[in-house]
């Protein structure tokens, strides 16, 4: 049984899906400097303006209820991905009060997110993803062979992180933030965004007018260092290799590579040394240079731009590129129109862990 993304809904420091595509598109970044959360020193942070996080969590999940073939979600299967699920209310209450006796540690979980949300839409059964950065792209993959095996007919994958000194301050304690907006696989980029992110995408055994799909996926744990990439690249080569093998199709198919690119030494160079090695001169950028690293939301609001970028037949621009490091990729200034038919998205995280995940227009 094939796989299908039927209706989706993000929200992020740019705003929702239209106005985060009308921002990559027009190449206006989204983030802001923040002097707050690191005793005045300033960083690069993508703060969304709310009162309540599990509000924003609530529309946009309704977003994607309103805009599917649904009455209810008693016949989804949710499925979660986060790094710090309800690490952000523990802080609250902690900076609060200076004392962790009054802090909710039922609230702080992971799976705290989706249990809000069972209560709100009553979802068939529930399940929660944590490995890191690439928690919401895995939950994208466990969505994808559960549809394939005709487990469920329909899926709904929720990526959702909001911002935490706790976070903020391990990657600064990693020396990897920036003081400005991230400037992905260029020469002067000197580290990343860390950022706040909603994103929710409805996968089904049935095909509309508007699906894309969800055409393969791959894994990989080169478990080479606990925060740094294998530089040998393997580990990044073997997850995109095996996201191709599902889908298959080869190398040169793919039209567009969504980086991961977080702005860091590291991370670009080892990814840009995977492209190079398995596409020739293929099209790719990160949109982190937009809205930051959404941690475990990347994977899902990547899949949105993913799908957007298809259904637009738009090549999506780097911004904030002065210099590119690696001559042997393909990194477009500007806008780029053109047919999109496959679509690779990558998603990295600490420990070696390495998913990637093909999109396809259907023929």
């Amino acid at each position: 049984m094939k796989a299908y993304i039927n209706s989706y809904e993000s929200m992020s420091c740019a705003g929702d899906t239209q106005a985060l595509m009308n921002a990559i598109y027009s190449k206006k970044s989204a983030i802001s400097i923040d002097t707050t959360y690191m005793n005045e020193t300033p960083v690069g942070l993508g703060k969304m303006e709310y009162d309540d996080f599990f509000k924003i969590l609530e529309d946009v999940v309704k977003t994607v209820l309103d805009n599917s073939n649904l009455e209810n979600f008693n016949n989804t299967l949710l499925i979660v991905g986060s790094s710090v699920g309800g690490m952000a209310e523990s802080e609250k209450h902690y900076f609060k009060d200076k004392n962790y006796k009054n802090i909710d540690f039922s609230k702080h979980a992971i799976n705290v997110i989706g249990d809000y949300l069972d209560e709100k839409f009553s979802f068939f059964d529930t399940r929660s993803i944590s490995t890191a950065c690439t928690s919401s792209a895995n939950a994208l993959l466990l969505a994808k062979r559960l549809i394939n095996v005709e487990a469920y007919d329909n899926v709904l994958v929720v990526g959702a992180d909001s911002l935490c000194y706790t976070t903020v301050c391990g990657f600064h304690a990693l020396s990897v933030l920036s003081s400005k907006e991230c400037t992905p696989f260029s020469k002067d980029r000197d580290g990343m965004n860390v950022a706040e992110a909603v994103a929710a995408l409805l996968i089904q055994n049935v095909k509309t007018d508007e699906s894309i799909e969800l055409l393969g996926v791959g894994a990989s744990s080169d478990a080479y260092h606990m925060t740094n990439p294998d530089p040998e690249a393997k580990g990044a080569i073997s997850s995109m290799q095996k996201a191709l093998d599902d889908a298959g199709i080869k190398p040169s198919d793919i039209d567009y590579i969504n980086a991961h690119g977080t702005g860091t030494m590291a991370n670009d160079k080892v990814e840009a040394l995977a492209i190079e090695t398995l596409f020739d001169n293929v099209y790719m950028s990160s949109t982190k240079a937009i809205i930051g690293h959404t941690l475990g939301a990347a994977g899902a609001i990547e899949a949105i731009i993913s799908c957007e970028s298809i259904k637009r037949g738009l090549i999506i621009p780097q911004t904030s590129m002065i210099d590119v490091e690696n001559k042997n990729i393909n990194i477009p200034q500007e806008l780029i129109k053109k047919e999109i038919n496959y679509v690779i998205s990558n998603s990295f995280a600490f420990g070696g862990n390495n998913t990637s995940i093909v999109f396809g227009v259907l023929k």
